[in-house]
């Protein structure tokens, strides 16, 4: 658990990450990084995270995870969800109990849990908070890369009345947590930053997949819908970075671990 001021945020893992090299790009490469892809097959094995953040009355999950399912893209990316709501039971924390979801994109690691497979919703009593750039992206394109029943829930509830808050400007949740506009990973991505007190937490999301792309700044996802913008966002979030009373971790980051860019003779990642 990591103290903010007086905001708490629980780090929460629904599954693991396998991505290989190629994930990152096709010049990317392990030497040099056997810290991060493990040898003997050069994978690196990272969570699919996610965040619970409480202030005040409010109970707000950061990313709903990948869901119980699997995504096979072999050898590049592999996906396996499921523990979200173990996590969140183990945390003290019904799906009943959330207030607020924040999904920091809508690719399927990220919006896994916002409904099951009847469509019906997870975290019932829920505000649902994402970039309107990603609904365009994958809700109202037939070829967007979504789930069918994520796809209907979502428009159900579109239908139903105000429960979905589609975003195109930074926007503050609730005193400390704010929204703000981080596209080029999908168009409507968002980062969440909560702050208390003089320090800052930036929850990433996949803005940043992991800090590797400190060190390597041509290193990308093959997610990117808009590669040189995705870079030029992980560069400005790494200036940030900088700030002594700002950390940051992103839902891919190696154990979830919340870390914060070292600035003198060049810049590294620390935690």
């Amino acid at each position: 658990m990591m103290q903010i001021g007086d905001i708490k945020i629980h780090p929460l893992t629904d599954g693991t990450f396998r991505a290989s090299p190629a994930y990152f790009g096709e010049h990317a490469h392990p030497e040099g990084h056997e810290d991060l892809f493990l040898r003997p097959d050069d994978m690196a094995w990272l969570p699919i995270g996610c965040f619970l953040v409480r202030t005040g009355d409010r109970i707000v999950l950061v990313d709903a995870g990948m869901g119980p399912a699997i995504d096979d893209h072999s050898p590049r990316r592999l996906l396996v969800g499921g523990q979200l709501l173990l996590g969140l039971r183990a945390i003290g924390v019904a799906p009943s109990d959330v207030t607020d979801v924040v999904c920091t994109h809508l690719h399927s690691d990220h919006c896994g849990w916002l409904f099951d497979r009847n469509a019906d919703p997870v975290f019932p009593g829920a505000t649902i908070w994402f970039g309107a750039g990603d609904w365009d992206h994958f809700v109202d394109d037939p070829k967007g890369a979504m789930p069918d029943h994520i796809r209907d829930g979502l428009k159900t509830t579109a239908e139903q009345g105000s429960r979905l808050q589609l975003l195109d400007r930074d926007t503050t949740v609730v005193p400390g947590i704010t929204l703000t506009m981080t596209p080029g990973h999908t168009p409507g991505h968002l980062c969440v930053i909560v702050a208390s007190q003089g320090r800052r937490a930036i929850l990433l999301g996949d803005a940043v997949v992991c800090p590797v792309q400190l060190d390597e700044p041509t290193w990308r996802s093959m997610g990117d819908v808009d590669p040189e913008l995705a870079r030029r966002v992980r560069e400005r979030l790494f200036r940030e970075l900088e700030d002594d009373a700002t950390i940051g971790v992103g839902a891919h980051f190696p154990e979830l671990e919340f870390g914060r860019v070292l600035t003198g003779q060049g810049r590294r990642w620390f935690t």
